[in-house]
Formats: C-alpha cells, structure tokens, sequence
C-alpha cells in the first residue's frame, strides 16, 4: 500500500526563495543519529515544488515553524551570510514550566554540544560561547495539580527571541532559569513532561518557531515570514486557557 505524504504548508515563494510551516518530528536533512528516519524537511520541499532547495538554517526535529530554503546557491550564500552576521531576527512560542519573570534577558555561555557520533573529529575542549537569548511571558496558568513539592503547578507561554545560534540554545538557556521548556526530553523536568503527556496528550516539543525576519537577500526589503502554530501545539494552549491567571497590575 502506498503511503501518502502530507503536503507541507509553503509560507512563501518567489524565484530565490521558499519558505515552510516545518511540523514537529520532521527532520530538515538525513541524520546519522536519526538513521532509521526517510522523511526529510529538504527532500519532501523539493519534491513538492519540482525543484532543488538549499538549506540556510535549521531547526530541531521536534520543533516546528519557519523554516526557509534559498531555490540557488548564489541566494543559499547571501542568506547564510546574514545568519552568520546575526542580522536575523527569530521568534519562537514556548511553553514552560513554571510563572517566568515578565521579561528578562538570559546572556549565559554554552559550551558545545557535541554527539558522539557525528562530531567526534571535533574538539573536545572548545571554550564556551557568548549565548543571548530575551524573552516575554505572554500568558501564566496555574493548575490545581501537585506534579512536584508544590499543591499547585504554574506554567508560562513565552515568546523567545535568540539573538545567538548555539545548538539547542533556548531549551538549555530556559533549564539554566530553570524555567524548563515542556516536552524537551533532553534539558526538560521529567514530572512536568510526564504530566503533559498524561492529562493533554502532549507528544512533542512545546517550541514552535513563530517568524523569521531577515533581508530579501536581492531586493534588501524588509522580509517577515509567519507560521501559525500547528493544532498539537494550539490544543495543549487552549487546554491550558481555564487556568490563565490575571495579569499582575503594577501600582
């Protein structure tokens, strides 16, 4: 039987470019640590629109979002050259653990993640990076639910906006405040995960890559690329909307 592939969501198309709403469990490229995998971000693109892509960036495969693919190489050049600049700007939805501060910057170094079997020809013992990332709580939820010490549980939808490109950069950031980012299985808290998955059904990463703004890499216009979070994640927010707590009003 032949299994029929989703059609990805194009966020946007011209002659250079070509943009898709990523969703959660898809990988952007093959992957030795994910060998068993044959879907991949690159591929279905390509097949999708008839016609070869070039990947600039990247995203986790659990999380979903904008993710753009330059349609040449000349365009690929240009594009890799404003991330590298960090002359991209980056908004993701998250949810957390926890009620986070209502904003703050979180400007903590981060060594190198590096994976036995793909990096290990790299070194070992390079010294951590400067890693910023800001953020702005959106909305708090307390749950009558004792998932830790504690008689109730509070969590926070949370915009996050990086404004460095370390491997797993936010999830390790929100662990180092200790706002964990539910769903992460790597840097997460296991109880909060646990309870996710038992009363909303939550089977992924509660990241979602919201907008990429950046310069049309011919034109130089202001290019703002929008992806709707998909129903997994929008389903475990309005579950959670009962619970909303009122905003703290400042006297």
């Amino acid at each position: 039987m032949r299994t029929i592939i989703p059609m990805l969501e194009i966020l946007y198309r011209d002659e250079h470019l070509v943009a898709i709403n990523k969703p959660s469990g898809l990988l952007v490229h093959r992957s030795l640590i994910d060998r068993h995998e044959t879907r991949f971000a690159i591929q279905l693109t390509r097949d999708q629109i008839g016609q070869k892509v070039y990947p600039v960036h990247r995203l986790d495969k659990p999380t979903s979002g904008v993710l753009l693919f330059a349609l040449d190489s000349t365009t690929a050049r240009l594009l890799t050259e404003q991330f590298t600049a960090g002359q991209v700007q980056k908004t993701y939805l998250a949810v957390v653990r926890g009620r986070i501060p209502e904003q703050g910057v979180i400007d903590h170094p981060l060594t190198e993640e590096l994976d036995k079997l793909t990096d290990a020809q790299a070194d070992q013992h390079k010294p951590a990076q400067p890693a910023v990332s800001h953020y702005r709580r959106l909305m708090s939820f307390e749950l009558p639910y004792a998932v830790d010490r504690y008689p109730t549980s509070r969590y926070s939808l949370v915009e996050l906006c990086p404004k460095t490109g370390r491997k797993h950069q936010l999830r390790r950031h929100l662990k180092h405040i200790s706002h964990h980012l539910i769903g992460d299985t790597t840097h997460g808290n296991g109880k909060h995960n646990r309870f996710f998955r038992e009363q909303f059904a939550c089977q992924r990463l509660l990241l979602h890559a919201a907008s990429l703004e950046c310069l049309h890499p011919h034109s130089q216009t202001a290019l703002k690329l929008d992806a709707s979070p998909p129903e997994d994640f929008a389903q475990v927010v309005r579950l959670l909307l009962p619970f909303q707590e009122p905003p703290i009003i400042s006297v």
